[in-house]
């Protein structure tokens, strides 16, 4: 048993799925449950999911966003360790290997994060591409006492920043958040994607995930010690 897990959420990814999970399945270490979640979607994502005959759970709910299908999916795992992993980005094969290594040689860290870089839906992967942190669901694994610890994903107005929320509330707990200097996780771009490009209406996300942070620290500021 490798001891983790993978949540993927997703949400109209039939042309992205299969990719996606075949850079899971092809890890140096093996996961021992895959948990994808389909939020809502309207295509034949779970009919592709069922053709590619891998050893995948498939849970279905109502359109609620990717934070509320990521924190269902991780409900419905045991494991000690969980991995979790957008419709449309791709691990490296070496990504959870080096991650559960990070974890077990540092007991006190919660969770271990890699650096990423992108590249386009069209085009193969650029390997002199631009590499940068990725504070982010796809480059993400957690001990599970961390998430239980947390609490919850919550989507924002217009269904941008939930994991920026999440990951400043698991520092605010004091928990320790590691960031791998290898690029081991590659972001699609593609239009229509959630995190596509500028976007009032979505970008409300960021304004109330800043207005939350605020009142959190207005509160721990007046609580007394």
């Amino acid at each position: 048993m490798s001891g983790y897990g993978v949540v993927v959420p997703a949400f109209n990814a039939a042309t992205t799925i299969a990719e996606t999970l075949g850079s899971v399945v092809a890890q140096s270490i093996k996961p021992d449950a895959i948990v994808v979640v389909d939020d809502g979607s309207t295509d034949d994502m779970a009919a592709v999911i069922d053709a590619l005959n891998l050893k995948v759970r498939l849970l279905r709910q109502e359109n609620a966003g990717p934070g509320s299908a990521t924190t269902r999916g991780i409900a419905a795992l045991s494991t000690p360790f969980i991995a979790t992993l957008d419709a449309d980005d791709l691990w490296l094969p070496t990504k959870i290997e080096e991650q559960l290594a990070h974890l077990r040689r540092f007991p006190r860290t919660s969770g271990v994060f890699t650096h990423w870089r992108n590249f386009r839906h069209d085009r193969p992967d650029a390997p002199d591409a631009v590499t940068v942190p990725g504070w982010s669901r796809s480059t993400m694994m957690i001990r599970r006492t961390v998430f239980d610890a947390v609490g919850p994903i919550v989507d924002p107005p217009g269904g941008r920043g939930e994991m920026i929320d999440w990951i400043a509330r698991a520092r605010e707990a004091g928990l320790v958040l590691d960031m791998l200097n290898e690029a081991l996780t590659l972001r699609r771009i593609r239009p229509g994607s959630l995190s596509y490009g500028r976007d009032a209406t979505r970008d409300r996300g960021y304004l109330e995930v800043a207005r939350l942070a605020m009142q959190r620290r207005a509160r721990n500021k007046a609580e007394p010690n």
